[in-house]
């Protein structure tokens, strides 16, 4: 058994001037749930092409499943599977022949019993005959990842798969891709901007910005690495910074906007003292955010992942003059 399902040295990808993924070095367990996190056009989605040979490599190497993918392409495709962000199916197409579709494709010949059998473990069996524009979008998903599988693949690769869907399905998915890691043992490499969602699927992550790998590990760890809580703070008058940096328990103060970010030791102990010191000021509004894969992001990139690539809440000088602090 091949030890890792993945595996990338110094991965890079150029187009022209702009390098979107630069030298990348990845380690994907086989049987795990792998998670790429981070905003859109942080070069999630090159990662997958190129690992999945739909791009060339410009330097560095990688192979999947144990076969190298800048020289042996086609044994690569042959052993995996991936789903889109959009849902790629024929709507004029059943599911089933969708099913027989996405078996020629493949040149599969005895395909019939595994067809029957993921539509049995995805509850589409009763809607086999029916059109796929029948389908609900949930539904939709579950056919695509029925395709995925048909094969039998050793890695699938999952690129933004809950975009766009409502919480209730998202959930839903959320619980499916699970069921088949655990299920059939692929391998699942998954890519998202959603951090709730990389939390409660990946085993490992590694977090993207502007092409390069800032940080891997699993999701715990990797909040472990943040040793702080950080209050944000907006008042309705003005509030000299020193009097913030003398409330017990703050360590940084840094102003953004309107607003003041706080470093502190723990929340729950310092919450009470703002309030204290500026309750002849009134606080308008107060946020906490406790270690979590959010703060890791801030930390390390100085943004939060939603707003990545925007000026509107940039981060970036205070959460480095608080690693500097750290040393």
């Amino acid at each position: 058994m091949v030890e890792y399902a993945i595996q990338a040295d110094g991965l890079t990808k150029s187009y022209g001037a702009l390098t979107a993924v630069d030298h990348v070095d990845m380690r994907v367990p086989d049987g795990g749930i792998f998670g790429l996190l981070g905003p859109n056009g942080a070069g999630k989605t090159t990662i997958i092409k190129v690992l999945t040979g739909l791009s060339d490599i410009t330097s560095g190497e990688a192979s999947v499943a144990g076969f190298n993918v800048r020289t042996e392409p086609m044994r690569v495709k042959e052993r995996i599977g991936w789903v889109a962000a959009e849902v790629i199916l024929d709507d004029d197409f059943t599911a089933w022949e969708n099913l027989w579709l996405q078996a020629k494709l493949q040149r599969l010949t005895d395909w019939k019993p595994r067809a029957l059998e993921l539509l049995r473990y995805f509850n589409l069996e009763d809607r086999r005959k029916d059109k796929v524009q029948t389908y609900s979008t949930g539904m939709r998903k579950k056919l695509e990842i029925a395709l995925a599988l048909l094969h039998q693949p050793r890695v699938i690769f999952m690129d933004e798969p809950t975009i766009g869907l409502d919480p209730g399905t998202r959930r839903m998915l959320w619980e499916l891709i699970t069921g088949v890691n655990r299920e059939y043992g692929i391998t699942i490499l998954l890519t998202s901007h959603y951090i709730e969602e990389a939390d409660a699927l990946c085993g490992q992550i590694s977090i993207i910005d502007h092409g390069k790998f800032v940080a891997s590990g699993a999701p715990s760890e990797l909040k472990s690495r943040v040793k702080a809580d950080f209050i944000e703070l907006e008042t309705t008058e003005a509030v000299d910074e020193a009097r913030l940096k003398a409330i017990p328990g703050v360590s940084e103060v840094r102003s953004q906007g309107k607003a003041w970010i706080l470093r502190v030791a723990s929340a729950e102990e310092v919450l009470p003292r703002i309030f204290q010191s500026l309750k002849t000021d009134g606080i308008r509004r107060i946020n906490v955010e406790k270690p979590s894969l959010e703060t890791v992001f801030l930390d390390l990139t100085g943004k939060r992942i939603d707003q990545a690539g925007s000026e509107i809440r940039d981060y970036r000088k205070f959460y480095a003059s608080v690693r500097r602090a750290r040393g």
